[in-house]
């Protein structure tokens, strides 16, 4: 059994994968449940950034690398 290399998330790699999503089930590769629980881990992660961001602001901290490097991947 093969190991698959874990792609780091970021952004474009969420992007990617809600873009892969929705051409799945529009081919009828995927359910639309299936994509729904795509879109809502999606949500989670974002609204867990937002968060972290939030309360970076609110300490008036400067916001942590792995924020950007998500937002930004090299």
């Amino acid at each position: 059994m093969s190991k698959k290399t874990e792609e780091k998330l970021n952004a474009v790699n969420l992007k990617a994968a809600l873009w892969d999503t929705l051409q799945k089930v529009r081919s009828g590769e995927m359910t639309p449940g299936s994509a729904d629980a795509v879109a809502s881990q999606a949500r989670e992660i974002l609204r867990t950034a937002r968060t972290q961001l939030a309360i970076f602001s609110q300490a008036g901290e400067s916001v942590a690398s792995e924020l950007v490097d998500f937002a930004k991947p090299k």
